[in-house]
C-alpha cells in the first residue's frame, strides 16, 4: 500500500512512539522509510554563538535520529535519516515529503486540545492541515 513513509521525530518519547509504528506500518508494507528530525535556524537575537548554536542543533538531531535507527535495527528495517533546518518543522515535513515522493506522512502528537494543543500540538495540526500527502497521527 505505501511505498515511501517519511516519519518525524524530535527524539521525545513521545515522538518515537511514532517512529516505532511508522517502522512497523513499513515493515508490513514493505516500505522505504525517511526519518526527519528538523532543527531551528540560528535566531538573530540569540545570546548563544553561531557555532555553539549549530553544534547544539546538529548533537540534538544526531541523538534524536540514533534513536530512530535504533528502532529500526531492532526491526530489521533499513532507514534513511535526514536533518533539515526550517523555522517551521510543519513546512519542512510537508516539503520533505513532497520532494522525496512520500506517500505517507508519520507523526506523533499528545491529542491536546485548545490551549494545550497550541503549546503542543501545533506542528502537526498544521502538517495534517497542509500537507496533499495522507498523514498517520499516532498517539
Amino acid at each position: 500500500m505505501y511505498k515511501h513513509i517519511l516519519i518525524s521525530t524530535d527524539g521525545s518519547e513521545l515522538s518515537l512512539k511514532g517512529v516505532e509504528h511508522g517502522i512497523g506500518l513499513a515493515k508490513e508494507n514493505a516500505a522505504k522509510v525517511t526519518v526527519l528530525t528538523v532543527s531551528q535556524p540560528y535566531p538573530l537575537q540569540s545570546a548563544a554563538t553561531l557555532d555553539s548554536w549549530s553544534a547544539a542543533q546538529t548533537k540534538h538531531a544526531q541523538e534524536a535520529l540514533a534513536k530512530a535507527k535504533e528502532i529500526a535495527a531492532r526491526h530489521g528495517v533499513e532507514i534513511t535519516a535526514r536533518q533539515e533546518s526550517n523555522d517551521s518543522a510543519a513546512e519542512a515535513i510537508v516539503d520533505t515529503a513532497q520532494k522525496l515522493g512520500c506517500d505517507l506522512i508519520v507523526m506523533a502528537s499528545h491529542g491536546r486540545r485548545g490551549f494545550s494543543r497550541l503549546l503542543l500540538g501545533s506542528q502537526t495540526s498544521e502538517v495534517v492541515s497542509h500537507s496533499p500527502i495522507p498523514v498517520l497521527v499516532v498517539r
